[in-house]
């Protein structure tokens, strides 16, 4: 990296936080980098691909956001990068790129500094303080990456299934949860409900669950949700389960609910409910999303 000046990686930097500062909600981190590349012009060497293949500006603008996470300013979460109140502060107040970058490394250090001195007596002394910066920010980022693909491909699987498969997908997580769907509705008008469950086999026992599967890109607004309120009753539990997630003003309605009560789940919460009952679920409904546990050794925090 020696090749990149502080300047310059300020510079990037900055350019990022105005294209992330436009998605307040997050944005993918690999249309965040198309973005950043096809908005600045690239050197030769940023341009140039390292040995196996990636390109060194990929690089280098990940290994510059590990210091802007430390710092507060950057939250990252399955590959979706956002910007936090902080990091839109020292954005604005920072203007001159190279003391942007000094803030956010010096700020990295304060974290570092900070983490068990155990593990720093611990670590080799013949190694310098910048290749165990590297080091850890390189383990950082191969985490990073694993993350993002194995939630990509998650993202892309469901996203690609048939909406009636993904109904079916809901139904099976009811039924590994100790819920009874006694109805699905097939293909054609539903009239607003996917399933409706119970509580006990012979559905005695309330609530009646009634729910909403909505397989779609775009997140789903208070007027849906609405819609979606209007067919569920005092005595009825409402599941809205939207794999593009939910709108601020969307998850506000739901909370402020005080006599219908109504549970929003968007993909990510679906999938940790879905590995959490991973082993009730029958063998046809894990073919329709089987998942495996990959150890992987975590960046210290």
């Amino acid at each position: 990296m020696a090749e990149i000046t502080r300047r310059r990686t300020g510079e990037l930097l900055q350019k990022l936080f105005d294209i992330l500062k436009q998605s307040p909600e997050g944005m993918p981190a690999s249309t965040a980098l198309q973005q950043l590349a096809s908005s600045v012009q690239l050197s030769e060497y940023e341009a140039g691909n390292y040995a196996k293949g990636s390109r060194r500006f990929e690089k280098i603008v990940r290994f510059a956001t590990v210091d802007c996470v430390k710092a507060g300013w950057l939250v990252k979460h399955k590959g979706t990068w956002a910007l936090t109140e902080v990091g839109i502060e020292a954005h604005q107040r920072l203007t001159d790129p190279e003391a942007f970058f000094k803030e956010a490394s010096r700020l990295y250090r304060v974290w570092k500094k900070g983490r068990d001195v155990a593990e720093e007596d611990a670590a080799d002394p013949l190694a310098t303080q910048d290749e165990t910066e590297d080091a850890d920010k390189s383990s950082a980022i191969t985490f990073e990456n694993a993350e993002e693909q194995s939630w990509g491909e998650i993202e892309a699987h469901v996203g690609t299934m048939d909406p009636y498969e993904v109904q079916s997908l809901v139904a099976d997580l009811l039924k590994a949860m100790g819920y009874y769907p006694s109805w699905i509705a097939p293909p054609g008008k539903d009239g607003g409900v996917d399933i409706i469950a119970y509580a006990d086999p012979l559905g005695s026992r309330p609530p009646r669950i009634k729910v909403q599967v909505k397989r779609q890109k775009d997140r789903m607004n208070r007027e849906a949700v609405s819609a979606f309120l209007s067919h569920v009753n005092e005595d009825d539990a409402g599941l809205c389960v939207c794999t593009g997630g939910f709108t601020r003003d969307a998850l506000d309605f739901a909370r402020m609910q005080e006599r219908r009560k109504i549970t929003l789940i968007d993909l990510e919460k679906f999938v940790d409910l879905w590995i959490e009952f991973y082993p009730k679920l029958d063998e046809l409904a894990r073919d329709r999303l089987r998942l495996t546990p990959i150890y992987f050794l975590t960046p210290r925090t």
